[in-house]
């Protein structure tokens, strides 16, 4: 599939911008570039399960029925490739095997990723989407980090982390307010704030 380079999954962040959109943000192992790919709420829930391997959801999600499936069949799942850009779209393959033969198939990123992380396998992207897409890490930070929350709808109970300061509210909140919110999170099936509570927590160790 030509040059192409490894990513490594480095975080979700919310944005009002699409409405209801997440970011899902890639790295380079080697030069620290970044790759923020635009997700549904759906696909960042199900990644930041894969992402948090102590979390079980009661019934399985689409993806987990997808992968388990494939393990049924024997259907290795051996990379996952985001190939091309097009009109700001990227297009991915599924890179598999069964009884010693590789198939392709083409596949939302969303879903490729989260599907290679619940096989362990590794995600890579072609050097033109990188060329077109990525991001230095300052660039980053200023492009889609700054983006994080910026004035989303409050919930009713006024939830401080679902505020328009909840990455400050994280930061600034001591362990056992973190063990709460992490405690109510997994209770309300919020994979995806559990996820990032989870992180403030470990960088705390």
């Amino acid at each position: 599939m030509g040059d192409r380079i490894r990513l490594h999954v480095k975080g979700l962040t919310y944005s009002e911008r699409p409405t209801g959109a997440y970011a899902l943000l890639l790295e380079s192992g080697t030069d620290k570039r970044k790759l923020p790919i635009v997700i549904g709420a759906f696909e960042a829930q199900s990644i930041a399960i894969a992402l948090d391997k102590m979390t079980r959801p009661p019934r399985p999600m689409t993806h987990d029925l997808f992968a388990s499936v494939m393990d049924a069949h024997d259907v290795k799942l051996k990379e996952v490739v985001i190939q091309d850009l097009q009109d700001g779209v990227f297009y991915a393959v599924l890179v598999f095997e069964r009884n010693g033969e590789d198939r392709t198939m083409d596949a939302r990123p969303s879903d490729a990723i989260a599907l290679a992380l619940r096989a362990d396998c590794p995600i890579y992207a072609s050097s033109s989407v990188m060329g077109k897409a990525s991001l230095a890490e300052s660039e980053a930070k200023t492009a889609v980090l700054q983006e994080v929350l910026e004035e989303p709808d409050e919930l009713p109970d006024g939830d401080p982390l679902e505020s328009r300061e909840a990455q400050q509210a994280l930061s600034k909140a001591n362990s056992n307010t973190l063990n709460e919110w992490l405690e109510r999170a997994l209770e309300q099936e919020d994979y995806e704030l559990a996820a990032r509570i989870r992180d403030e927590l470990t960088k705390r160790l």
